[in-house]
């Protein structure tokens, strides 16, 4: 089993109903229907949430989101109603609390894929598709995708694997109109976003996004978007494929995980250990480095 090594309890606000704890955020609810949306410093890893937190990645993840939910208006609406929290919330929820539109939410997990890594790479190494989409031969850890693929995956509980499905898979379930309006839609924010990052000097390997219908059929982008934790950044000037890339996502965290170092066996199926600080700060200071070459402003430390 995997999960939380040791699940938060819940804060209690006044006026809001606690529906849910994440790998990340917890989510509420308002009397008016509304959610509100609240990110922690919790960081996962190989389907556990971790016994130690990344101080101050809540707020980083947030102000991302909430830059790309901007950028990307003119192709898809977002859920977000608000960045302000709910009154009577904890001080300390300033800058990492949304409150959004309560959506129908489409259960799956609507994947693009740029270039070739995690267990995409995995897939192809295997039998040279992707999700079911052929891919040609010859292609290395890193390689770009022109053009780049949709890759879609069914939810999991949290300690749960998602697991990567074919176009015709999430056609059976939604119908062949909907799925393929997901995939044109998933295709074409990436393409945006890939294409952004690509003129601040990062490479956009691979994201994941979840939508969710408007009461008018409408989809709407929800939860987070192009954050380090939902995307694969990659230093551009650094870019080779063939190799592992350096990132400025959570790979730090998985490549300590699975070192000598912390003394974890993964395949034992026990909690992983708490990271030492260098591990800590080093993660903040990638997770900082994204937003910052992205947005163009320093993420402070306050």
């Amino acid at each position: 089993m995997s999960g939380f090594v040791v699940k938060p309890e819940p804060v209690q606000v006044p006026g809001l109903t606690h529906l849910h704890t994440g790998k990340v955020r917890d989510l509420y609810t308002t009397p008016s229907g509304d959610l509100v949306m609240v990110a922690s410093d919790r960081v996962s890893a190989f389907d556990w949430v971790l016994p130690t937190e990344i101080p101050g990645k809540g707020r980083l993840l947030t102000r991302l989101s909430l830059w790309w939910f901007e950028r990307l208006a003119d192709l898809v609406p977002h859920h977000v109603l608000s960045d302000t929290p709910p009154p009577g919330a904890p001080a300390d929820w300033a800058g990492r609390t949304l409150v959004c539109r309560n959506l129908d939410m489409v259960p799956v997990e609507c994947v693009a894929r740029g270039y070739l890594a995690g267990s995409g790479l995995a897939e192809y190494r295997a039998g040279g598709t992707v999700c079911g989409v052929p891919l040609p031969e010859g292609l290395l850890d890193g390689s770009r995708l022109d053009p780049p693929i949709f890759t879609p995956a069914t939810k999991a509980a949290v300690g749960e694997h998602d697991e990567n499905v074919s176009f015709e898979h999430v056609a059976a379930l939604l119908g062949a109109g909907p799925a393929a309006e997901l995939r044109d839609l998933t295709l074409a924010v990436y393409a945006r976003g890939r294409a952004l990052a690509e003129e601040r000097g990062i490479v956009l390997a691979d994201t994941k996004f979840e939508f969710g219908r408007a009461p008018d059929g409408t989809l709407v982008l929800a939860d987070e978007v192009f954050t380090p934790d939902s995307s694969r950044f990659w230093p551009a000037d650094s870019w080779e494929p063939g190799r592992p890339q350096p990132s400025f996502d959570k790979q730090f965290i998985r490549d300590w995980l699975t070192s000598p170092e912390s003394g974890w066996d993964r395949a034992a199926d026990t909690p992983p250990p708490p990271l030492p600080p260098e591990v800590v700060e080093a993660t903040r200071a990638k997770y900082e480095e994204a937003v910052t070459r992205l947005t163009g402003r320093p993420f402070g430390r306050s």
